[in-house]
């Protein structure tokens, strides 16, 4: 006896769905080219040229009346009457009759033509389940209705072009019924019922969030979430078919993650993010378009959740993660495969774990200030991405010990040389941008951004008094203070860009009411912080701190500051609006 998800199991090799084809009898196959008793011909029959001349001298079949072959010139005597009886001549044409009554009349999808889907689907989900249990044995007798059940859950894609019909959809039980035949017990059907439900949650249909939300509710309620978990266990990935089946799986996880809640029960009442991390550990001679995909909805479900990141860090994901990244320290991965943006999300990951103390304190363990250096130094496309890191794993309250570690790992070297380098890692920016011609004095500003990062935690973290804190300022003092030249350089340059933006909204608040401005201030300041508005306060910050700390710093700065007819008063100026809008953001959490 076949099994019958072999049988199933042929992938169509132009759009990666899959087609059941239905076995059929061989001895079936060639009666059908037969003549039947009545003289009618099989139009699934198929004979060639030769196959008729062999044919030529045979009697097939009764012979004609005699007064119906009078007058007809038939050589051969087996296509009278073109080969179709009165009976089957009169179907053909009420068929052509039919067809040219519809012409041009386009099908109207409404709320009654959901109601009819949703009866034939009813209809076939029950039709196989029926003849499932009856035939359990002989899958022969239930795969007609198998092939019929996955041609009606291919047709259900039509309703991501109507989202206006989820809720009828949903009302009428379908969605349950739907999510039901993920525990098929054919995988293939399971499959196509994942596969349309990744299409008809994607963000890309044009859907109302209230019409979105009907259809997920009504799939969460039918345990969508649980019968998910169960498919990514019983998949097999070295079969196309099910690697196809598990990519769309992890579609829908990103489809459903868009709304915050579910991404948090995705992380807190399922097993995906044990199952992720273990299958972004999964060796692979060359990483896989899952393999990514895992690691980008990992990424995904820890920049949505608190609670998702507890749980990661509670699983000693802050360890796996640094070892899965560990091999990127002096290797780059190919422009534009699977494996860069695989990385990508690796970092992606750990950055949202570093930002909670629990998850400073693994990284700290994990040795992970160290493997950041080594790529500081040796690393290329990960460089940049290990300095951000970095700015977010010694920022903080909870920093110290991340800042302290940097130190003691020799590392003010390697960020001092990269502060202090003319062109701030170009080389990274064309080979991550792919551009030849950029510019080799223009630094880039997110580096520079995540460099005053690291040195303004550094100085608001590190105890006083404290040997780290002494080497960290003795590095600005050297050489003449030609750091703070060069963070000086740097708060210019943006002081400038911010200006030129500021002009520009000033000239549009006028003559706007006092509402219109609080609508717009959200935009204004989107605008501001894309000018660097964010790297001048961070520049700023380190300013004050050297202000506060060294006499020999703060005559050089206010000597620099003097050759613009400017003060200490610019700084003042800015650390106080940074904490005008802090205190703004802490009263609307606190009324919220």
């Amino acid at each position: 006896m076949d099994n019958i998800d072999d049988l199933f199991k042929k992938p169509n090799a132009r759009n990666n769905k899959r087609k059941i084809e239905i076995a059929q009898d061989p001895n079936a196959i060639y009666k059908s080219t037969k003549l039947t008793t009545n003289g009618d011909v099989k139009s699934n029959g198929k004979s060639t040229v030769e196959d008729e001349e062999e044919d030529d001298d045979l009697e097939a079949g009764p012979a004609l009346p005699q007064n119906e072959a009078d007058g007809v010139n038939d050589e051969e005597g087996r296509f009278f009457g073109g080969g179709i009886t009165n009976d089957t001549a009169e179907v053909l044409n009420f068929i052509d009759e039919r067809d040219k009554d519809n012409d041009g009349k386009a099908e109207k999808i409404d709320a009654a033509w959901v109601r009819k889907l949703a009866l034939n689907f009813e209809r076939r989900i029950s039709k196989n389940s029926e003849l499932r249990a009856k035939f359990e044995d002989d899958p022969q007798k239930f795969m007609e209705s198998e092939a019929d059940l996955d041609a009606d859950i291919k047709a259900l894609s039509i309703l991501s072009d109507h989202s206006d019909l989820y809720g009828e959809f949903a009302k009428l039980g379908c969605v349950a019924s739907l999510v039901s035949l993920l525990a098929h017990e054919n995988t293939d059907i399971a499959i196509g019922a994942i596969e349309i439900i990744n299409e008809l949650t994607d963000e890309d249909v044009e859907a109302q969030q209230e019409q979105w939300d009907v259809l997920v509710d009504a799939m969460l309620n039918a345990d969508l979430l649980s019968l998910l978990y169960d498919n990514v266990t019983r998949l097999d990935e070295t079969n196309e078919s099910d690697r196809a089946g598990l990519y769309h799986i992890l579609g829908v996880l990103e489809n459903l993650s868009s709304r915050g809640s579910i991404a948090e029960s995705l992380g807190k009442g399922t097993s995906f993010i044990p199952w992720l991390l273990k299958r972004m550990q999964q060796k692979e001679p060359v990483v896989t378009q899952n393999k990514q995909y895992s690691a980008e909805i990992l990424a995904i479900l820890l920049q949505s959740s608190l609670p998702n990141r507890t749980r990661l860090i509670e699983i000693d994901g802050v360890d796996v993660l640094l070892q899965l990244l560990s091999p990127y320290r002096k290797r780059d991965p190919a422009k534009g495969t699977e494996e860069e943006e695989y990385m990508e999300n690796l970092f992606d990951a750990l950055t949202c774990c570093v930002d909670d103390s629990s998850g400073k304190s693994k990284f700290l363990e994990a040795e992970g200030v160290e493997l950041c250096l080594i790529m500081l130094r040796e690393g290329k496309m990960s460089k940049p991405r290990a300095l951000r890191l970095l700015d977010h794993a010694l920022g903080g309250a909870e920093g110290s010990a991340c800042c302290q570690k940097l130190v003691e790992a020799a590392g003010l070297k390697a960020i001092f040389s990269t502060f202090m380098k003319k062109v701030v890692l170009c080389s990274i920016l064309r080979i991550e941008v792919g551009l030849s011609h950029v510019d080799a004095r223009q630094p880039d500003n997110q580096t520079t951004e995540h460099l005053l990062g690291i040195l303004a935690s550094m100085l608001r973290s590190l105890p006083s008094d404290s040997a780290e804190r002494i080497r960290l300022l003795g590095k600005f003092v050297e050489k003449d203070y030609e750091k703070i030249d060069r963070i000086m350089k740097i708060r210019r340059e943006f002081a400038s860009k911010v200006a030129a933006v500021a002009q520009e909204i000033q000239a549009e608040r006028s003559g706007l009411s006092a509402q219109k401005r609080d609508d717009r201030a959200d935009e204004w300041l989107s605008r501001r912080l894309d000018a660097g508005l964010y790297t001048l306060q961070t520049a700023d910050v380190v300013l004050a701190w050297l202000v506060a700390e060294d006499a020999g710093a703060k005559g050089r700065i206010r000597g620099l500051l003097a050759d613009r007819d400017e003060s200490l008063e610019v700084v003042r100026a800015t650390l106080q609006g940074v904490f005008t809008r802090t205190k703004s953001r802490r009263r609307a959490l606190t009324k919220n």
